[in-house]
This record gives structure tokens, sequence and C-alpha cells, in this order.
């Protein structure tokens, strides 16, 4: 994202080449104030978040290996911090971006995010991590492009279109998250939202006029990349396009086997792209959809995103209904997701396969069943749990507390499976071996799918099914081509088996992706510890936020808030941009 002048322009991209040809891989800014806006995504007016007066926020278009710098000015009324939905972040979760390994930035305080997009492509997205805030926006897209020299395995399309499907609530994410609090259910969205958009008058008695809706402009003939991101609430949604195939060819950095999709069920938090090519008539516009799914209540029938394919050639407005789907079919939903298969040939980051990392010959070190379970009493509060334990976010970081050797701050005795004991509150972490092989089994006991996300890992998708997990599950395991991925979804009264190598050290959080779940205490982490001196793990960094125990090493901030003047860039960086200016300077006497 560059502002300014033509001028500018060229010399940032000039910046770029100078980087990249004398310094390795190559920098790139950027500068985001986080404030309330005003929108109207259902035709009222309503207090969004938005980045640079944007809802949603803007992409972050990289290459695989870039380095990504973020300054960030908070101009909320809370704190705030930004996570970024599977960016691995290669031995350093100091910028991941969620309460174990960062201080919030304060009401009207910056902070920089510098972090490389080390060995990843694809689709993913970011969102803000803390007190129910991205269910006010404040998310937007991250691709990460191929390296020149490793190919596609497919043509190059002919464009790139970014679509956020989310269920959207009129009220407040304050006023959300106060009835989570008190164990009031959010009940049937208000709308799904198409890009921050409602829908199309696609029926004159369910949506009211005078709503905004996106249109999607493209040419006969044509094929794009749709990369397609549920970053809604706790809904599950199901993406199609009227009359068009999705050719699915990646989800979250994974490139998959290539096959025809008429519709996806997308689930919280999940990411995937598909090729579609613009091969009809364009007789009318065609609809583009996202329903909710698994659910029976006649008040969800009422509440669809549409947006709208428009071919230039097209010769009159979309009408009549909505292409149909069976509103509640588990079955139809999970025989789809296993046919979700890894592309074992293709390169992706490296030249090499992906099918060369032979996940299947690897020894198992570590087993986990991690059951869920409804919203319960715990401590007198509405809670979720995880093997009967509800996280509980101590004031001081995790990853600060392992840094200073702070004792009691945290307990590495998270169970392996659930406990013959009551519900408790408690800050219990998953003590990994690093470079060890987990199993995990996710057991899902709850009446409502959920979604479960790992940071710092991809992992396989290996089996599930409904019933209970047994031993004997693992003989029905996907030992060869399980895609690999960051967020997998969990059916009510089923099981997801997972398998991940812990070759990534820090601390990582293991969460629902639900919202309302996460928040009332469904999450955990993850610590993978190298026993050995690692020099190319990344150190504390420098303009790291104190709070908690450590509150008395920070320092005030009240003045820094311009990302020209802001201290918060670590020594690497300070140096790149210093070469900015000088490439700067340059230009302008030319």
């Amino acid at each position: 994202m560059v502002s300014g002048s033509p001028d500018l322009q060229v010399s940032f991209f000039f910046f770029l080449f100078v980087v990249s040809s004398f310094a390795g891989d190559p920098y790139v800014f950027y500068d985001w104030t986080v404030s309330y806006i005003t929108a109207s995504p259902l035709g009222d007016k309503q207090q969004v978040i938005g980045i640079n007066g944007q809802f949603p926020g803007p992409i972050l278009n990289v290459t695989t290996n870039w380095n990504v710098v973020v300054n960030v000015k908070n101009d909320l009324d809370e704190p705030l911090l930004f996570t970024w939905n599977g960016i691995q972040h290669r031995k350093n979760s100091w910028q991941d971006g969620v309460s174990g390994t960062n201080c919030p930035i304060p009401a009207g305080w910056n902070w920089t995010y510098e972090f490389q997009v080390k060995d990843q492509i694809g689709s993913f997205f970011y969102f803000p991590s803390l007190n129910f805030q991205s269910a006010a926006g404040g998310y937007g897209g991250i691709i990460i492009n191929n390296r020149a020299v490793i190919p596609l395995p497919f043509g190059m399309p002919d464009g790139d279109i970014t679509i956020f499907i989310s269920d959207w609530y009129t009220k407040s994410h304050k006023g959300l998250r106060k009835d989570v609090e008190n164990g009031v259910d959010l009940g049937v969205p208000d709308g799904i939202l198409i890009n921050g958009y409602g829908p199309y008058r696609y029926d004159p008695t369910l949506v009211k006029n005078g709503i905004v809706y996106q249109i999607i402009n493209v040419e006969p003939g044509k094929t794009y990349r749709f990369r397609v991101h549920n970053v809604g609430i706790s809904t599950s949604l199901n993406f199609r396009i009227q009359n068009h195939n999705l050719l699915l060819v990646e989800t979250e950095g994974s490139y998959t086997v290539q096959q025809n999709y008429s519709n996806m069920d997308i689930h919280v938090g999940q990411s995937y792209s598909f090729l579609v090519t613009m091969d009809q008539n364009a007789s009318t516009d065609y609809y583009i959809v996202a329903s909710p799914r698994f659910v029976n209540s006649s008040d969800w029938s009422k509440v669809n995103g549409v947006a709208i394919l428009h071919y230039s050639n097209s010769q009159g407005p979309a009408s009549g209904p909505l292409p149909s789907l069976n509103d509640y079919d588990a079955y139809f939903s999970m025989n789809q997701a296993r046919s979700i298969r890894w592309n074992v040939s293709a390169g992706a980051a490296r030249p090499n396969p992906q099918g060369s990392f032979k996940y299947g010959d690897i020894t198992v070190t570590d087993v986990y069943v991690i059951l869920n379970r409804p919203v319960e009493l715990v401590d007198g509060k509405q809670r979720t749990t995880l093997n009967g334990i509800s996280y509980l976010p101590p004031s001081t970081p995790l990853k600060l507390a392992q840094q200073f050797k702070i004792p009691g701050v945290y307990k590495l005795d998270f169970p392996n499976k659930l406990m013959n004991r009551p519900p408790k509150l408690d800050t219990s972490v998953i003590n990994g071996t690093f470079k060890g092989f987990m199993e995990i089994i996710f057991q899902n006991n709850d009446t409502t799918v959920q979604s479960y996300h790992l940071d710092g890992y991809a992992f396989f998708v290996v089996g599930m099914d409904f019933g209970v997990w047994t031993e004997n599950s693992r003989s029905t395991y996907n030992k060869w081509d399980g895609v690999a991925r960051s967020t997998t979804q969990v059916f009510p009264g089923a099981w997801t088996a997972i398998l991940v190598s812990l070759d990534n050290a820090g601390i990582w959080n293991l969460r629902a992706q639900n919202l309302d779940s996460w928040y009332l205490g469904q999450e955990t982490y993850v610590s993978v510890v190298n026993p050995e001196v690692d020099q190319s793990e990344v150190l504390l960094p420098e303009n790291s936020i104190y709070c908690g125990i450590l509150s008395s090493l920070q320092k005030d901030q009240a003045q820094r808030v311009n990302f020209s003047g802001a201290t918060s860039i670590s020594g690497s960086s300070k140096m790149v941009f210093i070469m900015l200016i000088i490439a700067l300077i340059g230009h302008s006497f030319r």
C-alpha cells in the first residue's frame, strides 16, 4: 500500500529493488490508523472498526520471504492487538498478536509489527484478537505470492479478487461482548456481509430497500482467482456463484488437488482460493451467495449474503431465486471436507514438491484428545472449556513471563485428555516437545460446528468422522495427502484429527475460532522450547510493550504516533528505513 504522489510510488519501488538486490529479502512498510468509523452495512448507520478509514481493511500483498513492517496507531477507546491468521512467524512468536504473546497496544498508542513471511504462499487474513473487536470489523486480507522462480500449479489468472464473508450484528461489539459474558446466546445474526456490504435485494420481502451491495465486475472468457475468507463470529457459511464452477486450487497456504465444486462450506476462520472462469452467456448478472449452514430455524432462512457478478456484456440484472442448497446436511459437508486433498506434486514456497514432506511416515511423540463442551458454569460464571479447563489470561503475557523467567504466571500441565474433575479456570499450557510430532484429536460435544486454529504452524488434517474417537479410528487416517492448513472444522457430535510437526520454537495459541467460544475460555497455548541456543530465533523486540508484573519497565509513549517518527522499529528495520530515505532523496534530485 503506497500513498502520495506518483513520484513517491516510483521511489518506493526503486527502494524495494535496492533492498532486494543488495540487502537480501525486500521490506514493505504499512502505516495503519485503527479507529471507529461510520458505515451502513445493513442500511442503518452503525459504528465499525476501520483501518485508514477503510472497512474492510487494506490487503497486505507480499511475496514469499518478504519482511513486513506494519505500524499500528490505536485510535480506539480500548486496547488493541492484531493477529495474522495462518502466518507462521518462524521462530518469532513475539509478533503473533494474541494475549499470550503481546501486551495490548493501549488506546492512543502505536506499535510496530515486524515479521517475515518465511517459506509461505497463499491466502490468509488478519483481525483484532482482543475484546470481541473482530465482531466490529478491523479485518483484512493477506496475499503471499509465489517467488518468480517457482511456477504456479495452474495458469496465471486474469485477475485476483478477495472476498470476505461474515455473519453480522447491528449491536456493537461491546454489547455483544456483554451478552456473551452474561450467558445470552448471540442468536440469529442481523445479516451476512460480503466485503462489508449487505445483500442485493434479491427478494423485496426479505431485503429492505437502500442497502448498498457488492458488485464484482468481470470480463467474459477470463479466469479469476477468488480468495474467500470467513471472517465472521460463529456461523459456518456456504459460498457459491450462480451457474459457475469453483475450481479449488489452494487453502491457507497449501496447493490442493484441483477439483470443481458447485459450492463450498467455509467455516469460521477458514480461507480458500478458487479459479472461476467467466464462461456463461451473460444473459443476466449472477448471484454470489454466502448463506448460513447447519441451522434449522426459519429465521435463519431470511439471512443471506448476496453480491452480484457482473459481466461487461451483461444483458440485465440478476433476478429470481437464489441457487438452492440443503441447509442442514452435515454428512454432505463432511464428505466435501474429506475430498480436499494436498497437491503432493506441486512446489509452493520452495521448489521441492509439497509431498516431499512425508508426514505419514513420522512417529507420533505426543497425543492430545481435546474435548469441548457447551457453555457451562465455572466458578459461578458462564464459560467454555477444553478438557475441563477454561483458559484464564494472565495480566503478563506468557511469552514475556518465559523470557524473564517469572514463576507462577502459567503452568505446563494441560491434560492430554478430559480429567475426572469439575471444570475450572486456569492458565494451563501444553508442553510441546521441540521437533516432536503431535497428534491432536478435537472431540466436539457441543451442538454447533466449531473451528479450531493453531498459530505458528500448518497442520495436516488426517481424519474426521461422527461419533467418539477411539484408537481404532486411526485406521481411517489419510497418511498421504491430507491437506495442510491452520484452521479445521469439527462437526457437532464428531471428531477431527490433525498431525503437526513442532519445529517452530515459541509459544503458540491454540483456540476456538468461533469468537463466542474463544472469548469464554476455549483456548490454550503450546509451548515449544528449543533446548539448545538458536542464534536464528528472534530475540525480545526493542519496542516491546510491558504490562502486568513487568509494567514498571514500560516508558510513556504519549507522543509516539507517527510512522516516520516511530522509535519502535528494530535495528535491522532502522537501517532499511534509512535506505528508503536515501533512495527518496536521491530520486528527488534527479
